[in-house]
């Protein structure tokens, strides 16, 4: 999708996937599945236990393999949960400007959107979320507050102080929160992720976590949902058949990436802190009038271009004029006008002919 959807000639930095070779240990496990013929159906608690490993290590952080469902993604596995928390019509409070999907998946599964804006800095605003709050539950309907942790597109990794906070106000207007934590193992030097189910009151609350986005295994679907101990009545309930979605390989490989692809994911993480700084070197010297806040997480950049002239669309004009590719901030809700989303998960020369890009396409505009 990323080297395809557009002609030869742009250069493309949208869709969340990176510019890397595979971790070996996923290679392995997934060559050595294909030599014996191992493509059947999933089965088994092989992901919840990587998982399991690999956020003790890194987060001190329990998942019990009994709390968790195999889903086919992040997104399907947050729609099913939905399904087990919320009806038709209720309230789910998002962030924006936030990943486009969460409108996409929420409206199809017939749930409202009600939107509880950053603040200018990028970071979670309290009133913000109790206005949220108290309009998703003005009616005494069910709502959930879907939340994306660490946040894309801006690259917030939200402290433990502002997910406490986020808590106490979801107990306070009886909101359940379903945090999506796919770019939790991203979080880059200087930040440190807090799993949201590892707060004392995320307890009735469900995590969406999955390898895919760490170690660039989008095309191998898996994902795992976890419950926290007051929600894991819920989670029981969830049909038997959201878990034949998955795929066997892709369970494989990233039961193997967590497990014993970290030295891997240490390296890509030390190469997107170097890009995080030159990205920002770069627009300081081509580019000065883009306002940009080096992400703490991911691997995205969050420019704001408005002081460019370009309109609502600037990916527009960056492509048509730059042979660019960024993505729009204007899917992404209140606050992505005049925005784009940079993928800097590439290499530094790419990085740096696609600013020489945009910078000529603004000279030109």
């Amino acid at each position: 999708m990323k080297w395809r959807t557009y002609p030869e000639d742009v250069l493309p930095l949208w869709v969340a996937e990176m510019d890397v070779p595979l971790a070996e240990p996923v290679v392995e496990a997934v060559s050595a599945a294909l030599a014996i013929g191992d493509t059947g159906y999933p089965v088994g608690p092989v992901y919840a236990e990587a998982v399991d490993a690999f956020a003790r290590r890194r987060w001190d952080w329990r998942v019990p393999a009994e709390r968790t469902a195999i889903v086919p993604d992040v997104m399907l596995g947050i729609v099913e949960v939905l399904r087990l928390v919320t009806g038709p019509g209720d309230a789910v409070v998002v962030n924006p400007p936030v990943y486009p999907p969460f409108y996409w998946f929420v409206t199809h599964a017939d749930r409202r959107i009600v939107p509880a804006p950053l603040g200018e800095d990028h970071r979670l605003d309290p009133a913000a979320l109790e206005a949220a709050f108290r309009e998703a539950t003005a009616d005494g309907r069910p709502a959930v507050y879907l939340l994306c942790s660490p946040h894309n597109p801006t690259g917030t990794v939200h402290t433990a102080e502002e997910l406490t906070t986020v808590a106490t106000l979801a107990r306070a207007h009886g909101v359940r929160v379903v945090a999506d934590e796919i770019h939790a193992p991203l979080v880059l030097p200087g930040a440190r992720h807090v799993p949201y189910l590892s707060l004392p009151g995320g307890s009735d609350a469900f995590s969406l976590v999955s390898a895919s986005k760490a170690w660039n295994l989008a095309g191998l679907k898996a994902a795992l949902a976890v419950a926290g101990p007051e929600a894991a009545a819920d989670l029981a309930r969830m049909p038997e058949e959201v878990g034949h979605g998955p795929s066997h390989l892709g369970i494989l490989a990233h039961a193997a990436a967590l497990r014993d692809g970290v030295p891997w994911l240490d390296a890509v993480l030390g190469g997107l802190d170097d890009n995080r700084a030159l990205l920002a070197d770069l627009l300081a010297q081509h580019l000065p009038e883009v306002a940009y806040r080096q992400p703490e997480g991911t691997y995205l950049a969050w420019l704001d271009c408005r002081r460019l002239g370009l309109g609502d669309d600037p990916a527009e004009v960056l492509l048509a004029r730059g042979r660019v590719a960024l993505s729009s901030g204007v899917p992404f809700g209140v606050g992505g006008e005049g925005h784009v989303r940079l993928n800097l998960a590439t290499s530094p020369e790419v990085i740096t002919e696609a600013v020489r890009r945009m910078a000529a396409a603004v000279a030109a505009a």
